[in-house]
């Protein structure tokens, strides 16, 4: 299983599934974040936390615990 944590700077995926319960998933899904949608990884803080995305047209920072929920393909 391939998730967001795992993709490389300048991929673009396409997102198959959500995991996570509850609020958190939710979240995820407010930000645009749902099955089918492409996100494109713009660049990873020099630590690795947050991940830069582009999701729908517009920009978004996503910590690397709920990128790892977010499988994609």
């Amino acid at each position: 299983m391939k998730t967001l944590r795992d993709v490389n700077i300048g991929e673009t995926v396409e997102v198959v599934r959500l995991h996570g319960e509850g609020a958190v998933k939710r979240r995820i899904m407010d930000m645009g974040i749902t099955r089918g949608v492409e996100i494109y990884v713009r660049k990873v803080a020099p630590l690795g936390d947050p991940v830069e995305l582009t999701v729908r047209g517009y920009e978004l920072s996503l910590r690397k615990a709920d990128a790892e929920m977010v499988e994609v393909k």
